[in-house]
């Protein structure tokens, strides 16, 4: 992955990076892999990330009527 530094605005370029690793869902593949999880973990992990996804989406589209 790689960022373009324009007129040597490090910060700008540093946000717009971690916002494409946190997008790409480097970070979350990084953390998984620092340790052993059973695959069943795994699982129980996923379903959990998926119904808190949800449920942000549905307070979102509350909140937007």
């Amino acid at each position: 992955m790689e960022v373009i530094v324009r007129n040597g605005n490090v910060e700008k370029a540093l946000r717009v990076l971690k916002n494409k690793i946190k997008k790409s869902g480097m970070l979350i593949e990084l953390k998984d892999r620092a340790y052993y999880q059973k695959p069943s973990e795994k699982k129980r992990l996923a379903k959990k990330r998926g119904i808190k996804r949800a449920q942000k989406l549905q307070k979102e589209r509350d909140l937007k009527f």
